[in-house]
């Protein structure tokens, strides 16, 4: 009986733990300044200009992690809005044909892993992400040799492939 009751205060607590971890897109709010977001999340690992004045602040959890927040502030410093940027939704706002490597820098900080792929003379850029909250995939932007977005490609992570892994 006192097992059991240990157990499930363990499970409680832990849930209760879980619980607290807010995800750190919802530690900011719109209108924080740049030092209350610092004081926060830390500082950024990334930093970008917007056109409009404005800066990109990012945490990524890259190269093994599958997130990236990024917080936009205006010209003034103020938050207008924050995200996490590493989604479908997100990729497939690039415009093939018109995005440049600096779009897709700005938009998704840096990749986890280049690759140039001689034969097509394309480089490659990935990035982690979670389809839908399950599924570990890899996301590929392909630019010509003049930096401009060509392709776009989305891949199982092998990494996660259980038929990849050494089987001792």
């Amino acid at each position: 009986m006192k097992r059991c009751f240990a157990l499930a205060l363990a499970h409680v607590a832990c849930a209760l733990a879980l619980a607290g971890c807010a995800q750190p897109e919802q530690r900011v709010q719109p209108g924080m300044d740049q030092q209350a977001i610092v004081a926060k999340l830390g500082p950024p690992k990334e930093t970008y200009d917007l056109p409009n004045g404005g800066k990109r602040l990012m945490w990524p959890t890259q190269p093994m992690g599958s997130t990236t927040t990024a917080v936009d502030l205006d010209a003034s410093g103020n938050t207008v809005s924050v995200r996490q940027v590493l989604q479908e939704n997100e990729f497939y706002r690039a415009e093939v044909n018109k995005w440049t490597r600096n779009d897709v820098m700005v938009a998704f900080g840096r990749p986890f892993e280049t690759a140039f792929f001689k034969r097509m003379n394309r480089e490659v850029w990935s990035y982690r992400y979670l389809e839908n909250n399950i599924d570990h995939m890899i996301f590929n932007f392909y630019f010509d040799p003049q930096g401009v977005l060509r392709q776009t490609q989305k891949q199982p992570d092998p990494k996660y492939d259980p038929s990849q892994r050494n089987v001792l």
